[in-house]
């Protein structure tokens, strides 16, 4: 599918910080920086992967842009619209066109409804259909996640994981969004099953003009999926760009490390490759290390890198990183 170089999201200088008190009167003494100072668009049609380790903010920066969570501070631009700004009826209409997939498939369910009622709830929420058409509706987006619309009157338990994530993916399909956020939608799926998904998700891009923010930690599965990949690390975006040039060309030194650990099917190959072991332990995000987040496990560290903090430029054409090393 043609990508249009037509930003839907803009996201500018986004900060998400989570407060930390103690005592009886609950003093603030502190914030977790869930994500800190981070910017990129994503073009319309297009899908960009996030990818970093476990609690480097990703899932917060996809919560954060459809406004399950209030920004501390930055912008999120949607169409010319400024998102952080709006209240009231302006925002209920703005969030039918974003929709989430979320991580869990047997905990984003409501075990007390059955499929039906809840792949049919935001059509309730936003009132965009009631009786006769709200089920033929419901029926339609099942037949398009490749499910059989006699399962509707079944509850959440019947199902197999994989089964329970296209349900997920017929809710957030309800409303026709512009934007799905995709948080780890096939990590807690068996293998087989996570290529049916992902294959489900790549047709129904084509097939209605989707635009995905597809988080994850399969680096392999990201670069089947994506157009363009952005790197994380402890709530800052590293590296931003074409997903075969950061397989090819990786240029920060966390990304190196990162696709150094994804296996190659070549036994040749495979033997010559040499991984790059990082040292040390993740910083907390409660208390960042000056400079450079990277800089106390960087191979590559220099004496500038833990004073001061590394612009995220434009190296190449369309190709971002944040290293003093350039």
């Amino acid at each position: 599918m043609a990508v249009e170089q037509e930003p839907l999201v803009q996201v500018r200088h986004l900060k998400k910080y989570f407060p930390i008190t103690r005592g009886i009167i609950q003093r603030h003494v502190g914030d977790v920086k869930a994500v800190d100072d981070v910017t990129f668009d994503i073009y319309r049609g297009e899908t960009l992967g996030l990818v970093g380790e476990t609690g480097c903010g990703k899932t917060t920066v996809g919560r954060t842009i459809i406004r399950l969570y209030e920004a501390t501070d930055g912008e999120v631009i949607f169409e010319g619209e400024q998102l952080r700004s709006l209240r009231g009826s302006a925002l209920r209409q703005m969030r039918r066109r974003m929709q989430m997939i979320f991580q869990d498939p047997y905990a984003s369910l409501n075990p007390r409804m059955t499929v039906g009622s809840i792949v049919a709830e935001p059509l309730t929420v936003h009132r965009v259909a009631r009786g006769a058409e709200k089920k033929a509706r419901v029926e339609e987006l099942l037949n398009l996640v490749g499910l059989n619309p006699y399962f509707a009157a079944r509850y959440p338990h019947e199902f197999s994981g994989g089964q329970r994530q296209r349900i997920g993916i017929a809710r957030a399909l309800a409303l026709n969004p512009d934007l799905i956020v995709c948080d780890e939608p096939i990590s807690s799926l068996d293998v087989s099953i996570q290529a049916q998904v992902v294959n489900l998700l790549k047709d129904l891009q084509v097939r209605m003009g989707l635009t995905y923010l597809f988080i994850a930690h399969d680096l392999s599965m990201v670069r089947h999926i994506s157009d363009r990949m952005a790197v994380m690390y402890l709530g800052k975006i590293v590296e931003l760009t074409d997903r075969n040039e950061i397989y090819l060309n990786p240029m920060h030194p966390y990304t190196q490390a990162l696709m150094s650990a994804v296996p190659v099917p070549d036994p040749e190959v495979e033997e010559q490759r040499r991984r790059i072991i990082l040292e040390g332990d993740l910083p907390s995000p409660a208390n960042p290390p000056a400079g450079c987040n990277f800089s106390t496990r960087c191979p590559k560290v220099m004496e500038i890198c833990s004073q001061e903090e590394p612009e995220f430029k434009e190296l190449k054409p369309g190709h971002w990183v944040a290293c003093h090393l350039y």
